[in-house]
């Protein structure tokens, strides 16, 4: 005979409810959102899983670097872009879709270089080597800047910078946090690990960029009127 209904809390028996289904799912699955409320115990708990890189790439990283170019989209296409003009720069929809494209397969490309060069420092400063440990670590560190990127929605240079730098800092934080502790390393090499990171991030952003300017400049890249 099944159990009888609990009819103050719904309860079924052999169902069970959200909450165990959730609190049943693989701890690391919450840790980028973890990590913006309890970076200390996030870390920790990575410190001690070996996340699988390919499923972190597909299930992780993706979507991540997805969402930024999606909110561009559909703020650029709704209200334009305001460069401190008094009319937005509205481009058209080929244009919007090919600067999408290239933010996404830059932003991929970042997320997968950072995690690899991650790995690759890692002998140098005795920490886990792991591929999947660095995606993850890297997909944490990134959380605030993809959550403040919903700022695209209104693209306005102002707003943005004004979201997207306080998130930059924020990673910056859980970065120099949470390094040691997911890579299982003294805190002094943790630091000098990330400040190492970090380096040569600018110097690869700084590439970048002239890079983007050069070609701009040369016809390659949309036109945008101005």
């Amino acid at each position: 005979m099944a159990g009888p209904l609990r009819q103050g809390n719904c309860y079924h028996p052999g169902k069970a409810t959200l909450t165990q289904r959730l609190m049943s799912m693989h701890p690391f699955q919450w840790f980028p959102f973890r990590s913006l409320l309890n970076p200390t115990a996030a870390f920790a708990e990575l410190s001690n899983a070996h996340p699988d890189p390919t499923r972190m790439f597909f299930r992780r990283i993706l979507w991540l670097a997805l969402a930024p170019p999606a909110f561009v989209f559909v703020g650029s296409s709704l209200f334009g872009w305001r460069l401190g003009a008094a009319e937005p720069l509205r481009l058209p929809g080929d244009v919007l879709t090919l600067i999408g494209i290239g933010y996404f397969l830059a932003l991929t490309f970042g997320f997968v270089s950072t995690a690899v060069l991650s790995r690759w420092m890692a002998s140098t400063y005795g920490a886990r080597d792991q591929l999947g440990v660095h995606f993850a670590l890297v997909t944490i560190v990134a959380m605030p800047i993809v959550i403040a990127s919903v700022c695209h929605l209104f693209p306005h240079v102002f707003i943005n910078m004004l979201a997207l730098i306080p998130a930059l800092l924020w990673s910056l934080y859980l970065l120099y946090k949470g390094l040691p502790v997911a890579l299982g390393i003294e805190p002094e090499r943790g630091m000098l690990m990330a400040s190492a990171l970090v380096g040569c991030l600018l110097v690869g952003a700084v590439g970048l960029l002239g890079l983007t300017v050069a070609l701009w400049t040369n016809g390659v890249g949309p036109t945008i009127g101005i």
